[in-house]
């Protein structure tokens, strides 16, 4: 019987006798479904740029560029310490560093730029538009993305925030890693980690709650810190704009998988899984899990359904048909696997997809955010019922 993240959390909190099964997400406030015709020039992200959409929304409308446009919106998420899905404050790796990557592209050049594990920058997306200006290459990566920031005039800076700093070091003294066997593996139940007594789950917390007070963790943040040990967070944004010439430009940037093994890329910086825009169809991005988007070419199948005719929802639905596919449609691998596709084709119809309604955590389905003169949240079309799970499982018999 598999535990749900916010179920376990909720229990530990309140000292529960027993761990409930995994529940539905909450309803959403807002009536409207994510899928839709907007009004021209209109720029979508994923719900976490919603707060930034305005200042972006009035660059694009007052004939400001597309893509500086969705990177404003990006840059918001970065540029704070408290958001702790990109830039500036960050989950980090597994040796205590953060590292980014971000890609771009700009439909009216049709040109692109990237940059994965880059350490030390804060403003991927930023660094990702400037290998697209001013250099011959499309992707730079760790060491090398590094110095061309600086050479580009980026500052280093400590990205690690005290916050991330106390969090990493609780995992690092009482968790696991990301060695073993994957999701994908034939031997992936040998990750499973089963413990059968809520009392032996009471003597964990306690032990790790002894520790987060000696690291310094306040005590408002010790259950919030616990649960990114037990069940690493993922974090991303994706941006896309549209003008009214029919312009358009996507980003998306990400601190990627709390604690990853150094080094490791995810689907954001990918261009065709994590992002991929194309001038005479649409634009379209991702956040979930990038492995999984990687191997289905996520972003650029998507566009290229649009191209053969598919609106933004069937071409997303399709999409997610393609993951589901690699796991021969068992449910019992695919509730630890979620993904979220924010579609926009260039007649300014939009959609947003899901696998799942929202994450096991989360307190809110998963939404897109939309301006079109009108800034509203959404809530995405799911193809499952119900909530997605945290890898590695944890389980009770």
């Amino acid at each position: 019987m598999a535990i749900s993240r916010r179920d376990f959390v909720h229990s530990a909190l309140l000292g529960a006798a027993s761990l409930s099964v995994p529940g539905s997400a909450k309803a959403d406030t807002a009536p409207a479904r994510g899928s839709g015709k907007a009004k021209l020039p209109v720029i979508i992200s994923a719900a976490n740029g919603f707060k930034y959409l305005d200042e972006a929304y009035t660059l694009l409308s007052g004939g400001g560029d597309t893509l500086d446009a969705a990177l404003k919106v990006v840059q918001g998420p970065e540029d704070d310490p408290n958001d702790e899905s990109v830039g500036l404050g960050g989950h980090p790796n597994e040796e205590g560093v953060v590292e980014l990557d971000a890609c771009c592209m700009h439909g009216p050049t049709r040109t692109a730029g990237s940059v994965g594990a880059v350490r030390n920058i804060k403003n991927a997306s930023l660094l990702a538009n400037t290998v697209r200006l001013h250099t011959g290459h499309v992707m730079l990566v760790g060491e090398g993305a590094e110095k061309f920031a600086v050479a580009q005039g980026f500052p280093r800076e400590n990205l690690l925030t005290d916050k991330s700093r106390k969090e990493w070091l609780l995992w690092k003294e009482t968790h696991s890693d990301w060695w073993g066997a994957s999701l994908s593996s034939p031997d992936w139940r040998t990750r499973l980690r089963v413990h059968a007594h809520t009392d032996e789950w009471q003597e964990r917390m306690d032990r790790m709650k002894t520790i987060a007070v000696a690291i310094g963790i306040p005590r408002e943040e010790q259950m919030d810190a616990i649960r990114s040990v037990i069940f690493p967070p993922t974090g991303t944004i994706h941006c896309s704009a549209l003008n009214a010439k029919g312009e358009m430009s996507g980003c998306t940037t990400t601190s990627g998988l709390a604690w990853k093994i150094p080094g490791r890329v995810g689907d954001s910086p990918i261009i065709s899984a994590g992002c991929y825009t194309d001038q005479d169809v649409g634009s379209a991005g991702a956040t979930g899990s990038g492995e999984e988007n990687i191997k289905v070419a996520g972003a650029h199948t998507i566009i290229e359904n649009m191209r053969r005719g598919m609106s933004p929802l069937d071409a997303g639905m399709d999409t997610l048909q393609r993951i589901v596919h690699n796991y021969n449609g068992d449910k019992e691998r695919l509730q630890y696997v979620d993904m979220v596709y924010y579609i926009l084709k260039k007649d300014g119809a939009y959609a947003a997809v899901s696998l799942w309604e929202g994450y096991g955590d989360d307190t809110s389905p998963h939404r897109i955010a939309i301006h079109d003169g009108t800034k509203r949240l959404e809530t995405a079309v799911s193809m499952f019922r119900g909530v997605s799970q945290a890898w590695p499982p944890l389980f009770k018999s």
